[in-house]
């Protein structure tokens, strides 16, 4: 899997999410250039992983977790509220773009309540 590809099918999804909901901004339009930076270039081999990390003020860390290693720094951090709830939305939400990540979601949540 190419990185850019997926970022930018999360992208297109996080916009129209925010264009039906009437909020998309210019400052959206800049984190999503931000975010699909961090992607530039990036390839995915099997077995790796996109970590994203959300913070109560809003931050969205983002990190490239590669052959089991989670880096300590994130590649990226966008300062948006909206777009955590949006790529979560967009991955794992009712028509999101990877069933696998729903799936691995809702195991480890029933793992924790056990």
């Amino acid at each position: 899997l190419v990185g850019m590809q997926h970022a930018e099918t999360l992208s297109k999804m996080c916009v129209a999410i925010w264009k039906a909901e009437g909020t998309y901004t210019d400052a959206d339009s800049a984190t999503i250039a931000k975010y699909l930076e961090a992607f530039k270039d990036q390839k995915f081999s099997p077995g790796s992983s996109i970590l994203y990390t959300t913070t109560p003020d809003g931050l969205v860390m983002v990190s490239f977790v590669k052959d089991g290693i989670i880096p300590e720094t994130p590649i990226v951090v966008l300062e948006n509220k909206k777009l955590g709830h949006a790529l979560f939305e967009s991955v794992i939400g009712k028509n999101g773009v990877s069933p696998e990540a729903k799936q691995s979601l809702a195991s480890r949540l029933a793992d924790l309540m056990n």
